[in-house]
């Protein structure tokens, strides 16, 4: 029952997620290290505010503890970043995170990070699993109070370190001079602590809604699009904010408000900070997208005398690519992106920070720069649907859309198609449409780009009755 996807390990809470299967999955980690001979250096576990999540890490240094590896506890919840920030400082081979990240309420899971700080790629999430299968036995444990008292398990606090990492990197003079008022949404996840830190430290007046510990997320899924940030667009409005800031349950990824209460998805942050990055800080080199964010960054590097490389579904591949292309920013339509010199993974608080200085650097509105930005190259519309489907109709649409490659009769000129991760067509007025599958959850995931809003729209309902969903 346990297979990664694009974002680690997810299942259902009391379904798949269950203290077994957690435990099966430490110890088939504990043996990849023993195997790799790296048990000596330990692992950091870190989680989130999810149902589960403390009880989780414990279950996980549990099972390390009898196995003789040293795990090192963050002590409170915390963004995902902060753990990835201590793998890759501390130059250990693994680390862990009991999150689902931006699913819903009743899903939790495990992000697994190896050298580097990286998300665990196919090939080491391939070999997990062959380790998950190799297990028979039920998996002995060392009990949490032992494995503390024999120094097995200890309980370590990371936030300063990653805190100050972020405060030498930004201006922090300008920010201060700068005045601004900020509004942080964290849904309900863990950022407030370290983006308040950041900012107030930056002498920036920041505010917090929707700050409390709530693992149901208020009803709502924890992801800042449009629908789940109509609060922090009221409050930006009404109080007359600089910028509204949202991140998602484990904080890597991030959404905005600007001052005129509009929302800028995950597709216009990447936009804005490649932008700002070679435009204000002066750095060169390429930007990293998946097939299903904007191709606006494109036309950025293009006028910039630069390339964009297109990469599968999952930041594992963004990474990587970023790695191999010195490229300077990658981002996913998702919401997640990361900075050369930073991480190798998305860090929404990062982002955040970064934001706000570009915001202070520039002296404009962030309406303004965003403007400016689409007049300079272009404005582009995606149209983003997820349709949900029976898990035994999974292979129907596979077939058609992988395996016999069916297109529906689509009203614009088709340049090319490809079928790196699910289909993606490309069109010749610059438009594009992609249909494939979510790696976390039983979704039918369409995302359109075109000229028009319109144009858009028209197209994934198109595909919508194509594949009757």
């Amino acid at each position: 029952m346990i297979k990664f996807g694009t974002g680690g390990w997810r299942a259902v809470i009391g379904d798949g997620f269950t203290r077994q299967n957690i435990q099966i999955l430490a110890k088939a980690l504990a043996d990849k290290m023993h195997a790799e001979n790296v048990g000596d250096e330990g692992i950091i576990i870190g989680y989130d505010r999810r149902f589960l999540a403390t009880e989780s890490l414990q279950w996980c240094a549990e099972v390390f503890a009898h196995e003789g590896i040293r795990t090192l506890a963050v002590s409170k919840s915390c963004p995902t970043p902060v753990v990835m920030y201590y793998v890759q400082k501390h130059q250990m081979h693994y680390g862990m995170m009991i999150t689902a990240s931006h699913n819903p309420a009743v899903y939790n899971g495990v992000k697994v990070f190896t050298y580097g700080g990286r998300d665990a790629d196919l090939e080491q999430t391939a070999d997990i699993e062959r380790y998950i299968s190799a297990i028979r036995e039920p998996v002995e444990i060392k009990e949490y109070e032992q494995g503390v008292r024999e120094g097995l398990i200890v309980q370590i606090n990371p936030f300063n370190d990653y805190i100050d990492s972020i405060l030498d990197d930004i201006d922090t003079k300008k920010i201060r001079d700068a005045g601004l008022n900020v509004v942080l949404d964290p849904m309900y996840g863990v950022s407030e602590t370290c983006i308040k830190t950041i900012l107030i430290t930056a002498r920036c007046g920041i505010e917090t809604i929707h700050g409390y510990h709530d693992p149901l997320f208020g009803g709502h899924l924890p992801a800042p699009n449009a629908e789940g940030l109509r609060d922090l667009i009221s409050y930006v409005i009404s109080h007359g904010c600089d910028l509204g800031i949202a991140t998602d349950g484990d904080a890597d990824r991030i959404g905005i408000v600007d001052d005129t209460g509009r929302y800028l998805s995950p597709n216009d942050v990447l936009v804005l900070l490649y932008y700002y990055l070679v435009r204000f800080r002066g750095m060169k080199g390429p930007v990293v997208r998946n097939l299903c964010t904007t191709h606006m960054v494109d036309r950025i590097a293009a006028k910039y005398g630069q390339r964009a490389y297109e990469v599968p579904v999952g930041f594992k591949w963004i990474s990587a690519k970023m790695e191999e292309t010195n490229a300077i920013i990658g981002g996913e339509s998702s919401g997640g992106l990361s900075v050369s010199g930073r991480i190798k993974g998305k860090d929404g608080v990062y982002a955040a920070a970064l934001l706000v200085e570009m915001l202070a650097v520039t002296g404009k509105k962030m309406s303004q720069i965003y403007d400016e930005i689409s007049s300079e190259i272009g404005r582009s519309y995606i149209a983003e649907h997820n349709f949900r489907f029976r898990e035994e109709h999974k292979q129907l649409f596979v077939n058609r859309i992988m395996e016999e490659m069916e297109v529906p009769d689509l009203p614009f000129e088709i340049n090319q198609i490809s079928y790196m991760d699910g289909c993606k067509v490309y069109f010749e007025n610059g438009g594009w449409v992609s249909v494939r599958f979510s790696g976390t959850e039983p979704l039918l995931r369409v995302f359109c780009e075109m000229p028009e809003k319109e144009q858009a729209e028209q197209v994934c309902e198109i595909y919508r009755k194509f594949l009757g969903v």
